[in-house]
């Protein structure tokens, strides 16, 4: 499993974090399984194989910390979304956007660019051109706003990001 997958697998669960009704925590024990895995894994092959310990780790830390920062994350959202209203944005792309958000805010192993490309990507296959250039265009704005005092961070090399 890529970091690209593990990545895709926690905004999986944020994005269903964003129904309510379960803690981070409560849906992590219920999600992170090998059980659920090998269920889920019949209908999409993201889920094809279990997360080393590594990757898991990854994924509970990216999805309890998005969700301890939705507040603040969804005010970086409607600051750059400039003409929507965050009621307009589709549910999967917020989750996405509080994905990379995080990871940019929070991680700082992970380069901003990384993150960026990886939401992109992830959106592609959940959402039409339109919503994935919004979507892109947000999350460009937010670094460049954000950060324009800061370095960018180094990429990785491939091997590294692998985990």
């Amino acid at each position: 499993m890529t970091r690209d997958n593990a990545r895709e697998i926690a905004v999986h669960m944020v994005f269903e974090l964003g129904f309510g009704g379960r803690s981070a925590d409560e849906l992590l024990e219920e999600e992170l399984t090998r059980s659920r895995f090998a269920q889920l894994g019949e209908e999409h092959s993201l889920y094809a194989r279990f997360p080393n310990e590594k990757q898991a780790q990854y994924i509970r830390a990216l999805v309890r910390g998005t969700c301890a920062h939705v507040p603040e994350l969804d005010d970086y959202i409607s600051r750059y979304a400039v003409g929507w209203k965050f009621e307009r944005i589709p549910r999967m792309a917020a989750a996405i956007m509080r994905t990379a958000m995080y990871e940019v805010l929070y991680m700082p192993d992970v380069p901003n660019a990384a993150a960026i490309n990886s939401a992109v990507e992830i959106a592609k296959s959940y959402e039409p051109p339109e919503v994935v250039s919004f979507l892109n265009g947000i999350l460009g704005s937010f670094v460049r706003a954000e950060f324009q005092d800061t370095p960018p961070r180094p990429e990785k090399p491939a091997e590294e990001a692998e985990g």
